[in-house]
């Protein structure tokens, strides 16, 4: 499972930086037209995607020890959202041995040598 969920969050993480690197090279955000800013369902979009990251974020505040660590987390997470989480799930997972139980990812960590 560790191997399936390092490979998973790998491409998340590259497609994130593909399709982002993309999108900027064709308009800057800024530039979106007002009627986009304002339309019903980019606001309900914005709205489920911060709700997603702040629930993950939830997970991120837990597994945390250090406050610093907490908030750099959550100005990542809120910045560059999905980016963000690939990385930190990223670093949790190879942090970890391929053998290791599902449990050592999701709840506070052990030490490994």
């Amino acid at each position: 499972m560790i191997w399936f969920l390092r490979i998973f969050f790998l491409v998340v993480l590259i497609s994130m930086l593909g399709v982002t690197s993309w999108a900027s090279s064709q308009v800057a955000l800024w530039k979106l037209p007002f009627e986009t800013w304002t339309h019903p369902w980019f606001l309900a979009t914005l709205a489920d995607a911060y709700w997603g990251f702040l629930t993950f974020y939830c997970w991120v505040f837990y597994k945390s020890n250090h406050w610093w660590s907490r908030l750099l987390w959550l100005v990542a997470v809120l910045l560059l959202g999905n980016i963000a989480m690939a990385v930190y799930a990223l670093v949790e997972l190879f942090r970890l041995p391929s053998t290791a139980p599902i449990e050592d990812l999701l709840l506070r960590r052990k030490r490994y040598a």
